[in-house]
């Protein structure tokens, strides 16, 4: 079987799945958690045959990439949306990652969520975000990448919002959502602009094209857009929100898949990003800040998950900071193991105590407490650097005050010029007579 045809099956088998398994859904079908469970597992098993496959192929072929070309989706004058899939060393790696991590968490999920009234739900989910992240990491234009990056921030909602019937799972997902808009903003902006100035978002039509302050102002965008889907710089509040999702989705996006998606694309754009000294100082100053505010917050958080969604939130700073330095091979080799080792803590977070126990009796009781550097600082700046931590940099509070106050100081001004509102009268009902009138 060719790359041509292997490619486009690897994409399309999950997003395949999700249509077969909601229209069964909507047309008030069911399928047992049993059905499901083997359903699952025998589509990731698949999926992985095929990864392997196509690495298999691309190794003994010496091809560094292959592209597969399925047309345009719709043509305009002289524009067209082209349907271009791109594989090669960086995107192989993260499809496979992809595809085995989701493949764990599926199979964990099943006992996980066992008799839970969202278990069919869960795994509609959960292929729907297997098939916007393998589209993410093989889209060849921004165009296509876009489209895996919707799919993967919706899924991230509706599973941050999973256990409705609570307030605070729909509160946390509605700002998980907002955050997304304003990230996702800056993405559009820079493909409006990109297709303005160049003509094309594909990696290999506008590499040697993007220089002078076009290319720093779309580079810039994109940073931005990074950061706001792995919770960087001024979007670093919205991932300890995201743990009021079930620990498996916890796992797959927050501590695997989707947070590193923004990781990606600087990878992705990273020549374009130091072709611009203002966007290698951005991406630098972004993760650097960020993992410098994780680390303390992380020391300070008093649950496990919101403890590792900071501790994930450090070391994806860093990685930010690594590509920014060009080091791209160890941030690469630094993001696909943080994505494994997340895993692992997220899916064992509801027995981390039990661990920690264990480990203690085992050492003898003479287990050394991290963050000895600290001790090395002045009282008074420690007492100030643990406020921020207890306050988690009093993100909440500069975003409420600062931003989301005046937009409803605005939206109650703006009302003035709306048509006042009148209720609506209630119908005169009919007067009946008695008498009946001769028909003439």
């Amino acid at each position: 079987m060719s790359l041509q045809i292997l490619v486009p099956l690897l994409i399309a088998t999950p997003g395949a799945l999700f249509l077969l398994l909601g229209i069964v859904w909507l047309l008030g079908g069911y399928v047992s958690e049993r059905a499901m469970s083997r359903i699952t597992k025998a589509t990731y098993a698949l999926l992985t045959v095929l990864v392997a496959m196509i690495g298999w192929k691309m190794g003994t072929g010496g091809m560094h990439s292959v592209r597969v070309t399925l047309g345009d989706w719709f043509t305009v004058a002289k524009y067209g949306y082209p349907l271009t899939l791109l594989i090669d060393r960086l995107s192989i790696s993260l499809v496979g990652l992809t595809v085995v991590l989701a493949g764990i968490v599926g199979c964990f999920s099943v006992r996980y969520l066992h008799r839970d009234v969202g278990f069919y739900r869960f795994f509609l989910l959960l292929h729907l975000f297997t098939f916007g992240a393998l589209l993410v990491f093989t889209a060849d234009s921004l165009d296509l990448l876009i489209v895996g990056w919707e799919i993967l921030g919706i899924t991230s909602v509706l599973l941050v919002a999973f256990f409705q019937y609570r307030p605070d799972p729909v509160r946390n997902a509605l700002r998980v959502f907002a955050s997304y808009r304003v990230a996702d903003l800056f993405m559009l902006l820079a493909i409006f602009l990109a297709h303005h100035w160049f003509g094309t978002t594909s990696w290999a039509g506008w590499e040697n094209k993007l220089s002078g302050p076009a290319g720093t102002l779309i580079a810039v965008l994109l940073v931005i857009a990074a950061g706001g889907k792995s919770s960087q710089g001024p979007f670093c509040g919205w991932l300890p929100r995201a743990m009021e999702g079930p620990t498996p989705s916890s796992a797959v996006f927050y501590g695997a898949i989707s947070v590193h998606a923004g990781a990606y694309l600087l990878l992705r754009i990273e020549p374009l990003i130091h072709r611009s000294l203002i966007a290698t100082g951005l991406v630098v100053f972004i993760g650097l800040s960020t993992a410098f505010l994780g680390t303390l917050i992380h020391r300070t958080s008093a649950d496990a998950k919101t403890s590792l969604a900071y501790a994930a939130q450090t070391q994806i700073g860093l990685i930010f900071a690594e590509i920014g330095f060009g080091w791209t091979t160890l941030a690469l080799i630094h993001l696909v193991g943080h994505a494994m080792l997340r895993t692992l803590q997220f899916l064992r977070a509801p027995s981390m105590l039990r661990d920690y126990h264990r480990m203690h009796a085992a050492a003898g009781g003479q287990i050394s407490p991290s963050g000895g550097i600290y001790e090395a600082l002045p009282s008074a700046l420690r007492l100030w650097l643990y406020r921020l931590a207890l306050g988690r940099g009093f993100y909440d509070s500069m975003v409420d005050r600062w931003i989301v106050a005046p937009l409803q100081t605005l939206a109650r001004w703006l009302a003035i010029f709306e048509p006042p509102f009148l209720p609506k009268q209630r119908a005169a009902k009919p007067v009946t007579h008695a008498v009946e009138h001769p028909v003439s």
